[in-house]
């Protein structure tokens, strides 16, 4: 089973979040992570689709993503070529004595606390899943109380930004 993440940009329309997600849930296919938000152009949205399994089912979503009416542009987010990156607030319970040795591994991660209560910590961290999964593997002998992640978003390195996909489609 081979993990893959598109990147998708597709017109700012209502039920186009629902569309593309019930592509998958059609066809029996399990979405591991979705994120979506306007860009820079309100006209637009990017969603970022985090998918695993083997090659044919891969390349049959990608294609049957590219049929839908609203999505302009679909890339690879390729390792190396791409930078993905993902949210996560933990809050943590921790007492006076904890506190300092949970904000020790938190600069190490260069998270920050961005909550301090009498019994816990609410720390933010970003980064690539492998990071946050380690920081959290650290935080194990500690009481998690609650855990957020916002999933994968990520862009292709570079220049490439879809517009030349735009321009085509604008000009048929």
């Amino acid at each position: 089973m081979k993990r893959m993440v598109l990147s998708i940009l597709a017109e700012n329309t209502s039920g186009v979040l629902s569309r593309v997600s019930g592509l998958f849930s059609r066809r029996g296919y399990n979405i591991d992570s979705i994120t979506a938000g306007e860009t820079q152009d309100p006209k637009f949205s990017r969603m970022t689709v985090v998918v695993t399994g083997d090659d044919l089912i891969l390349e049959q979503m990608e294609k049957q993503l590219g049929k839908l009416e609203d999505v302009i542009d679909i890339k690879r987010l390729e390792p190396g070529q791409s930078v993905c990156r993902e949210l996560v607030l933990i809050k943590v319970q921790a007492d006076q004595v904890q506190r300092q040795a949970i904000i020790a591994i938190a600069d190490v991660f260069r998270a920050k606390i961005v909550d301090v209560s009498i019994n816990s910590l609410m720390i933010e961290l970003t980064g690539n899943q492998e990071k946050i999964d380690a920081f959290i593997r650290l935080l194990d002998g500690y009481v998690i109380s609650q855990l957020v992640r916002t999933g994968t978003t990520g862009l292709v390195r570079g220049t490439y930004d879809g517009s030349e996909n735009k321009s085509k489609e604008k000009e048929e």
